[in-house]
């Protein structure tokens, strides 16, 4: 039974641990537009390679950072005020 219990919490926290970050649970009228957001995105002189929504209201990009285009970066942006939430 411990070893049942034990597992139930290990597998509870890495899931936890692999959830991307809550930006906001709001309605989507006062997020940035998607295209206005990959502007905003690439101006910061990031090159995005896939643009999607998470589950935990946030903008999120695979792509390639500003200051060595050869280095990979995931990054979560904030969907209302653009600012950077979290990068991997």
């Amino acid at each position: 039974m411990k070893k049942l219990i034990i597992a139930a919490l290990l597998f509870s926290a890495s899931s936890v641990a692999l959830a991307g970050p809550k930006c906001t649970d709001g309605e989507n009228a006062n997020w940035i537009a998607e295209d206005v957001m990959k502007q905003k995105i690439e101006a910061q002189g990031y090159r995005i390679k896939k643009f999607k929504k998470t589950t935990g209201g946030c903008y999120e990009i695979y792509g390639y950072d500003s200051n060595n285009n050869d280095n990979k970066v995931e990054i979560y942006f904030h969907p209302e005020t653009a600012e950077i939430v979290k990068i991997k």
